[in-house]
């Protein structure tokens, strides 16, 4: 059972701690930095559209959070940003696993 339960971990790891995944992620960070400092720092007339910004960049599992109450759905961000970067690590890991195999058979 604790082996099952480490390889779970490991696989996560390794989906997360790639070039792919780590840009994402280092994008949306960015993204929410600029909604911070839009937020904070400039003056509007009329209401921003900035937060926007931090569901579209984490779109589409971002959007099945919006239904829920009050600060839970930053915290939805969040997890789906999480997820993303791990679905695109797995693909960047499957990717290069393929020309991987591909250049040693050829």
């Amino acid at each position: 059972m604790a082996a099952s339960s480490r390889s779970l971990t490991t696989a996560f790891r390794h989906c997360l701690l790639n070039p792919v995944a780590l840009g994402y992620l280092a994008l949306v960070a960015a993204v929410w930095v600029w909604i911070g400092v839009d937020l904070l720092f400039v003056d509007h007339q009329d209401a921003s559209f900035a937060a926007v910004w931090g569901f579209l960049v984490t779109a589409p599992a971002s959007l099945l959070f919006l239904t829920l109450p009050g600060p839970a759905v930053w915290a939805g961000v969040a997890v789906a940003a999480v997820v993303q970067a791990a679905v695109l690590g797995a693909a960047y890991r499957g990717f290069a696993g393929r020309l991987r195999h591909r250049a040693g058979t050829v």
